[in-house]
Formats: C-alpha cells, sequence, structure tokens
C-alpha cells in the first residue's frame, strides 16, 4: 500500500496561510515599542523590542522562516502549474529536512517570545504601557506558535515526496 499523495495545491494552501502569519507577527513586533518621559522638555527614551534578545530572536526566526516559505512556494507553484517537482529526489530531501529545521526555528522562536513574556509579567510591576508592550508580543508569539504549527504540517506533506527505498525480495 503506498503512502497517502498530497495535492501540490494543498500543500500551497498551507504555505501561503503560513506566509500570512509570519507576515502578521512580524508587523506586530516590528510595531512593539513604549516611549518614556514625553514632557515638554523631556525627549524621552523609546524602549524597543530589538531592546530584548529574545524578540530579536523571534524577528531572526520569522525572516529566516519566511525566506523559506516564500522559496519553497515558488517551488511548490511551479510543481503545481508543471505537474512535476523541481529537482528530483535530491530537492525532495532538501525539501522534507529544510522543513524540519524551519519548523523547529519557528517553534523555538515562539518559545522564547512566550517565556520572556509571561517571566517578564510575573516578576516585575508593570504600568499599563510595559503591560501592552509585553501583551503585544505576546500576539506576535502566538501568530508564531499558529505558523509553526502549519509549518509542521507542510513538513509532513514534503515527507510524502520522498523517494521510497526499493527493498530486496
Amino acid at each position: 500500500m503506498g503512502s497517502p499523495v498530497v495535492s501540490p495545491l494543498i500543500n500551497l494552501v498551507v504555505r501561503v496561510f503560513t506566509i500570512i502569519l509570519l507576515v502578521a507577527s512580524l508587523i506586530v513586533l516590528a510595531t512593539d515599542n513604549i516611549t518614556y518621559g514625553l514632557g515638554f522638555y523631556d525627549y524621552g527614551y523609546q524602549f524597543k523590542f530589538t531592546d530584548i534578545y529574545a524578540y530579536r530572536y523571534m524577528l531572526s526566526v520569522m525572516v529566516i522562516g519566511l525566506v523559506w516559505i516564500l522559496l519553497q512556494s515558488a517551488f511548490t507553484i511551479f510543481h503545481f502549474s508543471s505537474g512535476n517537482p523541481l529537482g528530483g529526489n535530491a530537492f525532495a530531501h532538501i525539501e522534507f529536512y529544510g522543513d524540519k529545521v524551519i519548523s523547529y526555528l519557528l517553534g523555538t522562536g515562539a518559545a522564547a517570545g512566550f517565556g520572556l513574556t509571561v517571566d517578564a509579567k510575573r516578576f516585575s510591576e508593570l504600568d499599563s504601557f510595559e503591560n501592552d508592550f509585553f501583551n503585544k508580543a505576546n500576539a506576535a508569539a502566538s501568530l508564531l506558535l499558529i505558523a509553526f504549527f502549519l509549518s509542521a504540517i507542510s513538513s509532513v506533506f514534503s515527507s510524502y515526496n520522498l523517494p521510497k527505498a526499493v527493498t530486496a525480495a
């Protein structure tokens, strides 16, 4: 009995939803900042998400994942339009292992964001601006977590494209 076959269209739809979630998460995180001390003579200080290493890691993971999934989407469109996968057996392995690595990166990025946000909110008394800052970062991590799940589904779909081993009788 053969392995199930997933249509390139279904794979493309999952990748498109992953792209949408990654872009949304990227926008939410990139717009996350607080400005302190905006008095009449005070210039203030702007606290940005890039001031925190875990959120920088989230951003890096989002960009890397977005580049990979856009590239894979282009290859999936080629597969869908031509009916033949690009690159044959070697590319099927690259796609499979690349999808695994990217999905794990997305998962660790979401975990880093959630971990820092929970610890920051638990161990400090936050004013409303700081609370909004961490809630926004938590929303970005939530979108990234959903993107991880969809990327893991794409990884399963890419496993169906792997060449089958020939066994001697």
